[in-house]
């Protein structure tokens, strides 16, 4: 029998209680899960009440003794944010230990520097459970769309942005009470700004591109724009338009080659069209789309947080370490693997030079020639328009929605200036982008 893979927990929250839970349940799973034993578990507060039950030998407060048990052979880190997360996978690594990780901030902004470390110590570094949740989307990307050129990936990538923008559309609810209904529910936390604002979904289509296009991304470079400041009525018109609204997360090559890759990435709230494949998920359900060549268009679905999805997907990346470690005959043979490792340099676009289409509401004078003076400005900067339409006229103004044909950030934003300074013109209340 092959000698068990030994196993160091850091973090016993959710998802580390999730992971625990099926590690010291085998029965029914795949028989190498039997194989991998659970040595050692850092937790912050050895008194607080745990979502699994463990013996009491197992845990500690100090997560080096975790990575230098000589026993560990994979350290699993899953306590989130920054620091000391970056600190204790480089330590681990270090240490010689292959890491199973569900940070996207670390590996997002420091997944070139953990690739060189795993590299040098001959280790693995395994993040399938860092986007996606319990979907299978790293390891597809890295092997089995391998022989494909890869030109866009797109998705719904946060599941409480999700849920939000599901209810709104589904029920008109506003966006403050259904937040609020979310964070009782556990979607969302106290303070949600990294799923609101659009941080989370950012982390991750950094590391997507990074490993669709082959080459690490300036993460803070990424534009960013969140769903807190969405509004119901563009939901509505939107669906009387024949749209729904998601969080979207793009990253696309703007050329055919160069060097280095042109790549476009940007998070914002999209209007997608009904038939579209992200149109149907909802909920706390994500969404990632391939496409590419020649495979054409691949979508992957699933649930996109929570214990059960992440936990199966981190255990996904414990068995695939365990399976090679057993088919080779020593850490010597180990090929250093990290979703993050780069065959080519790529670089981030001006936000100027994005291409897409756009979803724009102003409010107005209910007076003759508006719509045509609008339709001017867009027309004088080679905007072209696919409809324009005016809602909800009355004594006191009224409201005209345009989307716009594909078209650079650049002209888009000149001709906002342009159709801002119009006297009939009292704003721009909103402005989406558009699939």
């Amino acid at each position: 029998m092959a000698a068990k893979v030994g196993v160091g927990l850091l973090g016993l929250g959710t998802v580390g209680g999730g992971v625990a839970s099926i590690l010291q349940n085998p029965s029914e799973r795949h028989p190498l899960v039997g194989e991998l034993e659970l040595i050692r578990v850092a937790v912050r507060d050895l008194n607080r009440p745990r979502p699994v039950a463990l013996d009491e030998s197992l845990l500690t407060t100090d997560p080096s003794a975790v990575i230098q048990d000589p026993a560990v052979d994979v350290v699993v880190e899953v306590i989130g944010g920054l620091e000391p997360a970056r600190s204790l996978i480089l330590q681990a690594i270090a240490a010689g230990k292959s890491v199973v990780t569900a940070n996207k901030a670390v590996i997002a902004r420091h997944g070139q520097e953990i690739a060189e470390a795993a590299a040098a110590a001959g280790v693995y570094v395994l993040i399938e459970a860092a986007v996606g949740g319990g979907i299978p989307i790293i390891e597809p990307l890295k092997q089995s769309l391998g022989g494909n050129r890869i030109n866009r990936v797109s998705g719904i990538i946060n599941g409480t942005t999700n849920y939000i923008l599901t209810r709104m559309a589904e029920e008109g609810a506003a966006y403050d009470a259904v937040l609020k209904d979310a964070q009782e529910l556990g979607y969302a936390e106290a303070d949600p700004a990294a799923d609101v604002d659009g941080l989370d979904a950012a982390d991750k289509i950094a590391i997507l591109a990074t490993l669709a296009f082959g080459g690490s991304v300036d993460r803070a470079a990424v534009p960013t724009d969140g769903i807190s400041g969405l509004q119901g009525v563009d939901v509505d018109y939107a669906n009387q338009l024949g749209y729904g609204v998601k969080l979207l997360a793009v990253a696309e090559r703007m050329a055919e080659s160069g060097d280095p890759l042109p790549l476009s990435l940007r998070v914002q709230p999209t209007l997608v069209p009904k038939d579209h494949p992200l149109a149907g998920v909802n909920g706390v359900n994500n969404a990632i789309l391939v496409e590419g060549d020649p495979i054409g268009r691949v979508m992957f679905y699933g649930p996109g947080a929570g214990a059960g999805p992440t936990a199966s997907a981190v255990v996904a990346d414990i068995l695939n370490i365990a399976g090679i470690r057993q088919a080779s005959e020593g850490p010597g043979n180990v090929d250093p693997l990290l979703a993050a490792s780069s065959w080519r340099p790529c670089a981030l676009v001006d936000s100027g030079d994005i291409r897409q289409r756009h979803y724009v509401r102003f409010k107005t004078k209910d007076a003759p020639g508006v719509i045509g003076n609008v339709g001017g400005c867009f027309g004088q900067r080679n905007v072209s328009i696919q409809s324009i339409v005016q809602f909800n006229a009355s004594d006191a103004g009224a409201e005209i929605v345009v989307i716009t044909h594909e078209v650079s950030q650049r002209q888009m934003n000149e001709a906002l200036d342009a159709i801002q300074a119009l006297p009939e013109v009292s704003g721009l209340a909103a402005h989406l982008g558009c699939l």
